[in-house]
C-alpha cells in the first residue's frame, strides 16, 4: 500500500481552515481583529469585580439601608441577570445580522450604563432611592456585558482561525480570559488606592470614582471596534441571509452543548460567586476594628493569584501533549484538591491571625480554576458548533 493511500485525506472542513489562515494578511492585520473582539472582555471584568470593593464601602456608607435589605444582594448579582439577557440578545443578532455591529451596539450599551451607574442618584439624595437606581442601571450593564460574550468571545475565536496553527489556543485565552483576569486584578488595585487617596470618611466619593474608570476601558475600544471588519469564517459561512435549521443544531450538537454548559454554569456559578464577595470575606476576618484599606491589600493579592493560572493554562492548551479539554480537567482536579484542603482546615484559616494563610490557599485555589475551567471552556465552546449558529 503507498504512503499516500495510508494518510486519511483531508475533509472539507480542514480545506476550509486553511484556506481561511492562508488568507493574504499581514501578521498584524490578523491579529488586531483578535485583540480588538476579545478585549473588550477587560472592561467586563472590571466592571463585574469592582462592584466587590463597592458593595463593602456602600454597607459602611449605609449600613441600616444597605446592609439589612435585599439592596446588598441586588447591587453584586444583578448584573448577572442582565448578562443572561444580554447573551440571548446579541446572540440571535451576532449570527443574523453582523459580529461587528453587535459587538459596537454592546459596547455602547456598557459606557451609557457604566456613566448612570457612576451618577446613580435617588430622589431627593435618599439612600433607597440612590440604591434602587444603581441596581437598576447595573441590570443594562449587564445587558452589554452579556453582548461582549456571543459577538466578541466569538469574533475573537473566529479571528484565531487566521492565525498560525499551534498558536490559536493562546492567543484566544489571552484575549478573553486574561484579560477579563487582568481586570479582576486591576479592579482590586485601583479600589485600594482610591480609598487610600480618598479616606474612608470620603467612601461616598471613592465608590463613584471606582466606577467612574470604568467607563474608560470600553472608551478606548469604540475606534477599534468601528473599524473591525467581519472575521472572514463569518463572511464565509454566515446564515444572516437563511432560516436556522434548529432540528439540525439539536441532532447534531445537543450532547456538546449539554455537556459544555454544565460545566461552564457550575464553574462561573462558584468563580464570579468567589470573586465578588472576596472583599466581603476577608473584610468579615479582619474584623470591623480593621481598616477598610486592609481588607483590599488583601484582596489585591487574591486576585494576582488568577494571572499566574491563566497565563500558565494559555501556553499549556496549546500543547500537542495536553490540548483544552485535558487542561480543563486537569486544572477541575486540582482545584478540587485544593477546595477539600481549604473547607477541612478553614476553622483554622478562618482566625484573624491566620490572614495570611487562608489568602494564599484561596488564592491557589483561584490559581487553578483559571488554569483549566476559566482558560479553556469559553475556547471549548467556541469550537462546539459551526460558523453559522455559533
Amino acid at each position: 500500500m503507498s504512503k499516500d493511500a495510508e494518510s486519511p485525506s483531508p475533509t472539507a472542513d480542514d480545506a476550509r481552515r486553511a484556506s481561511i489562515s492562508q488568507t493574504e494578511k499581514g501578521r498584524w492585520e490578523r491579529l488586531w481583529p483578535v485583540i480588538a473582539c476579545g478585549a473588550g472582555l477587560f472592561s467586563d471584568g472590571y466592571l463585574n469585580n469592582i462592584i466587590g470593593p463597592v458593595n463593602t464601602m456602600l454597607s459602611k456608607i449605609y449600613p441600616d439601608e444597605y446592609g439589612s435589605s435585599s439592596a446588598q444582594a441586588n447591587v453584586s448579582s444583578i448584573t448577572f441577570a442582565g448578562t443572561v439577557l444580554g447573551m440571548l440578545f446579541f446572540g440571535y443578532t451576532s449570527d443574523h445580522f453582523s459580529r461587528k455591529w453587535s459587538l459596537f451596539a454592546s459596547t455602547i450599551i456598557i459606557i451609557l450604563f457604566a456613566t448612570l451607574g457612576t451618577a446613580s442618584y435617588g430622589a431627593g439624595g435618599s439612600p433607597s432611592g440612590l440604591l434602587a437606581a444603581l441596581v437598576a442601571y447595573r441590570f443594562f450593564l449587564g445587558i452589554g456585558i452579556g453582548g461582549e460574550y456571543p459577538a466578541g468571545s466569538v469574533g475573537c475565536a473566529e479571528g484565531t482561525g487566521e492565525l498560525k496553527a499551534g498558536s490559536r489556543n493562546k492567543w484566544f485565552i489571552l484575549f478573553t480570559n486574561v484579560q477579563i483576569d487582568l481586570a479582576f486584578f486591576i479592579s482590586a488595585i485601583v479600589a485600594t488606592v482610591v480609598v487610600v487617596i480618598t479616606g474612608e470618611n470620603h467612601l461616598r466619593v471613592a465608590w463613584r470614582i471606582c466606577l467612574g474608570i470604568g467607563i474608560l476601558p470600553p472608551l478606548s475600544l469604540l475606534y477599534l471596534r468601528l473599524k473591525l471588519q467581519e472575521p472572514e469564517a463569518f463572511k464565509r459561512e454566515s446564515l444572516a441571509k437563511a432560516k436556522t435549521p434548529w432540528l439540525l443544531i439539536m441532532k447534531f450538537y445537543w450532547q456538546r452543548l449539554i455537556i459544555v454548559s454544565i460545566i461552564w454554569f457550575i464553574y462561573d456559578f462558584s468563580a464570579y460567586s468567589f470573586g465578588i464577595y472576596a472583599t466581603t470575606i476577608v473584610n468579615n476576618l479582619l474584623g470591623e476594628d480593621q481598616p477598610l484599606w486592609k481588607s483590599l491589600a488583601w484582596n489585591i493579592l487574591i486576585n494576582f493569584f488568577y494571572l499566574p493560572g491563566c497565563l500558565a493554562g494559555a501556553f499549556v492548551a496549546d500543547l500537542k501533549s495536553m490540548g483544552p479539554k485535558k487542561t480543563l480537567f486537569i486544572g477541575v482536579m486540582l482545584q478540587a484538591v485544593i477546595g477539600f484542603i481549604m473547607a477541612g482546615c478553614y476553622p483554622w484559616l478562618a482566625e484573624p491571625k491566620n490572614i495570611g494563610g487562608f489568602v494564599v490557599v484561596y488564592g491557589v485555589f483561584l490559581m487553578l480554576g483559571e488554569f483549566g475551567p476559566g482558560d479553556n471552556i469559553g475556547l471549548i465552546a467556541s469550537k462546539t458548533c459551526a460558523t453559522g449558529i455559533r
